[in-house]
């Protein structure tokens, strides 16, 4: 059986590679939709070979879809995903809007693929940095419940769009050709050989919507409302690919022999560490690939039964569209559609 898909936002630098995984991962696809706003409107997109012309995002333009990937922002997802949902798509959302509805389940396929069964037309896909960190989490919590995470990001600027990855590109040229760098747009300060430690808007409390958003998406995806998250999310100079220091405590000990063990078994991860031979993973390692790398796994010796990891993920595939394409496939292998 094949299914008739729409992808919202596809000239995004998520909705590409939404467009992309779809055809890699072979998707029953009988029909590819390809949706944006109306600047957009008129390109045309390569899918199998077809050239397919991205139409404007209207509420009618849900009729006869099944599934509806969107990767457009949240104001776009509350304003159309429940049209989707009223004309019989069922919707998997990257964006903000639906995450911690309590109404909406928050999937990562490796993690809680269950959770899936009980959507009512609205999945949520997590933020790209709690899916990575939360794959490698999960094979850990089995071996002993997790008390507390402490979490440090080194993240691309594709996680801020396409635009942000034309500033990097832009700043780094003047920078390099000794001019004034372009002011900041997209990325509140100059991201070119620099680090900035804010991404999204800061709360009263001085932690950022991204901070937030590792906190309360992991207690959720894990089923654990006692797990204690505390986050520092920065954005770096990469193209392509999040990294993570992710210090880990549990209730019970956990080796670094056992931890690698569990690891190496589980979906979706691939364990990247050999210290001795100067091997660990890079952004530069994980671009283009579906898992998520885990290495420099080390005991924390300054609390009872702590471990250090070093995790790092393509924020394109698997903190977004891979994700996105996995929960549709759980659908149809599950008949929920």
């Amino acid at each position: 059986m094949a299914y008739n898909v729409a992808v919202v936002g596809a000239t995004g630098a998520v909705g590409k590679e939404m467009i992309k995984i779809l055809e890699e991962r072979n998707f029953p696809v009988k029909n590819l939709k390809l949706l944006a706003s109306a600047r957009s409107a008129g390109k045309k997109l390569l899918f199998k070979g077809e050239e397919i012309t991205v139409e404007e995002l209207k509420p009618e333009s849900f009729e006869g879809i099944d599934i509806a990937l969107f990767s457009a922002g949240g104001d776009r997802s509350k304003q159309f995903a429940p049209e989707a949902v009223k004309r019989g798509a069922v919707v998997i959302d990257n964006s903000s809007a639906f995450r911690m509805d309590k109404d909406v389940p928050l999937v990562v396929p490796e993690v809680n693929p269950e959770d899936v069964k009980w959507h009512k037309g609205i999945i949520a896909n997590p933020n790209c940095s709690t899916i990575q960190m939360v794959v490698v989490l999960k094979p850990l919590y089995d071996l002993s419940k997790i008390k507390r995470v402490v979490v440090s990001t080194y993240q691309a600027v594709s996680g801020a769009g396409a635009e942000a990855i034309e500033e990097l590109k832009k700043q780094t040229g003047a920078i390099l050709n000794e001019k004034e760098p372009p002011a900041p747009h997209k990325i509140p300060k100059q991201i070119a050989f620099n680090c900035v430690p804010q991404i999204d808007v800061f709360f009263e409390d001085g932690y950022t919507k991204e901070e937030h958003k590792m906190v309360n998406e992991t207690k959720k995806i894990m089923h654990d409302e006692s797990i204690k998250v505390s986050a520092t999310c920065v954005r770096v100079p990469v193209f392509i690919g999040h990294s993570e220091s992710v210090n880990v405590e549990f209730e019970k000990p956990v080796s670094v022999e056992t931890a690698m063990e569990a690891l190496k078994k589980a979906p979706g991860v691939s364990v990247v560490d050999d210290f001795k031979n100067g091997i660990y993973p890079t952004p530069v390692d994980v671009a283009g690939k579906d898992d998520v790398l885990v290495g420099r796994i080390r005991k924390d010796d300054t609390i009872d039964n702590g471990l250090n990891l070093w995790i790092v993920g393509d924020n394109l595939r698997k903190g977004a569209a891979l994700n996105a394409v996995q929960i549709a496939e759980i659908l149809i292998q599950e008949n929920l559609i």
